[in-house]
């Protein structure tokens, strides 16, 4: 049996402008070019342009009065108290403009106004030149002369395996044993050291390659390929790694040493047992000290020491340049990788042309609908960049009123306990706004380049009964160890004492906590000569 049912919902969604926003204010500066790039290949009402005046963009579009109100003093539409996603579009603009989905492919779409009513489109809104501006996105770090430079890429010319497959076609090796080196190269980690049993790369020969080769035969192509620069490579655990570059140091008495501390006391060494392997090889203190020396500098990881595979290095770069100067803080935005963009002038002589003919047939009226959606779209897709510059120098403003002393003196027990929260509530922003923005961007200041996020942690109780941050326990935790005498290091439980000592209710959990985040190892692997 059938029936009809009646159902009230109420529900909240994001309309595509507010979608593109938040899609913008979550991605750092350098991934920002590459997103207007692709905006720029979707979208022909986009375009890259000269700068113009800002103030005669905000005429494009009659019908999104408000919105533009809105960007032309950026600060009040954030600081609306009815705004429902802090940063976003008021309630006006949202119900004037049409919720259109986002272009992602070039071939027309279909709208929505694609009826009898696009014969009532006001064409006037996009027929004077004057008013279709082009937008420079404001906070300019760099000057004009910069913009031919280009950043600095690591050369990565050739691959860790590149490089090895090259020193195997001149290692003089016969076809059969090049197949074996072939296969014992794709086998190295990238860390340089191959962890498979060789029984189990001779077994992928006789599967992949059809050749039968024993495990003897595979050792000995091996040995060749440790032969191989960097020094270390193809080892099959540290310890044969770290002889493997010892045999390749001039041979003396230290060298010497320092083979009969990793062949016969290896165990006692990787736990810094120096007073057993100086009575098991009976070695003098300067003799132990400088062998222990020379085993330090070898290298643990070799594969990263020659050209790495995959892309380019990534650099950090900052999406914000502060600058402290006379007691005064200018901030500025890193725009540097983030062209020009206006609306492109030609789409409006289409409109032109179509106020001007005598007969409007449909094909016209569907053409004129597709560059409306077009224009609406790049004009919303500025607008979201102009509002998402606005809301990173918001929060990025408040983060340096926050911890102004530490941006005048760069001394990290200046850092105040800080969480998102604290910085919502000063601009009057959601917790999730404030998340997008710390997330993968850096601040290039005076001291160094910081992460947003090393700026927030959490409050630690005092015997002064204020709070202080985590970062400045971790400090003088740091500061701590540093001055311990190596001999002895410190432990966990005195590290605590002293701590407390120093006015900071810490437990030695909390010590070991931090100071594990600090990459600090266990006193006990702290020691030295």
């Amino acid at each position: 049996m059938q029936r009809l049912d009646m159902k009230q919902l109420l529900s909240q969604k994001l309309s595509p402008q507010q979608i593109q926003f938040i899609k913008l204010l979550q991605i750092p500066t350098a991934e920002l070019e590459a997103r207007i790039k692709e905006e720029l290949e979707v979208n022909p009402a986009l375009e890259e342009g000269e700068d113009e005046p800002e103030d005669e963009f905000d005429d494009l579009d009659s019908g999104d009065d408000d919105a533009d109100d809105d960007f032309d003093d950026p600060d009040a539409a954030l600081d609306n108290p009815d705004n429902t996603l802090d940063e976003d579009y008021d309630a006006d603009q949202r119900d004037e403009q049409p919720e259109v989905e986002l272009p992602v492919k070039e071939e027309p779409t279909e709208a929505p106004e694609s009826s009898s009513e696009s014969e009532d489109l006001d064409l006037s809104d996009y027929l004077n030149d004057d008013e279709i501006a082009g937008y420079k996105m404001q906070g300019d770090g760099p000057g004009e002369d910069d913009d031919g430079r280009e950043m600095p890429l690591a050369d990565t010319s050739g691959s860790l395996m590149d490089n090895l497959l090259s020193q195997l076609g001149f290692s003089g090796l016969d076809e059969r044993q090049q197949i074996i080196g072939r296969q014992l190269i794709g086998s190295i980690d990238g860390d340089g050291y191959i962890r498979r049993d060789l029984s189990a790369i001779a077994n992928d020969l006789a599967f992949s390659q059809n050749l039968e080769v024993s495990v003897p035969e595979v050792e000995g192509v091996l040995h060749v390929v440790q032969t191989f620069d960097p020094a270390g490579i193809g080892a099959r655990d540290l310890q044969e790694c770290l002889l493997l570059q010892l045999e390749r140091r001039p041979q003396d008495e230290a060298i010497e040493n320092a083979e009969r501390i990793l062949q016969d006391t290896y165990e006692e060494f990787t736990k810094k047992h120096y007073q057993r392997i100086q009575q098991k090889l009976d070695l003098e203190d300067d003799e132990i000290k400088e062998a222990i020396g020379l085993i330090l500098k070898l290298n643990p990881k070799p594969g990263g020491s020659g050209p790495v595979g995959g892309g380019k290095i990534q650099y950090i770069i900052p999406d914000f340049l502060l600058s402290h100067d006379n007691g005064q803080f200018n901030l500025t935005l890193n725009t540097r990788n983030a062209p020009e963009l206006r609306v492109s002038p030609a789409y409006t002589e289409m409109f032109r042309a179509y106020d001007k003919a005598s007969k409007k047939d449909k094909k016209m009226k569907e053409a004129v609908t597709f560059v409306k959606q077009k224009l609406d779209s790049a004009k919303w897709f500025i607008d979201a960049i102009r509002q998402r510059q606005n809301t990173l120098l918001r929060t990025m403003d408040a983060i340096v009123r926050y911890q102004r002393e530490f941006f005048e003196e760069g001394d990290e027990s200046k850092l105040r306990p800080m969480i998102l929260k604290d910085i919502a509530l000063e601009i009057s922003m959601d917790i999730s706004t404030v998340s997008r923005v710390a997330n993968s961007k850096a601040v290039q200041t005076e001291f160094g380049i910081y992460p947003l996020k090393y700026f927030f942690s959490e409050g630690i109780a005092t015997d002064s009964g204020e709070d202080a941050s985590s970062r400045e326990v971790k400090y003088i935790l740091k500061e701590i160890i540093e001055g311990e005498q190596k001999k002895k290091p410190l432990s966990d439980d005195k590290l605590e004492k002293m701590l407390n000592a120093r006015g900071y209710n810490i437990a030695r959990r909390t010590v070991a906590k931090y100071r594990e985040q600090l990459n600090i190892p266990v006193a006990r692997l702290r020691k030295e000569l």
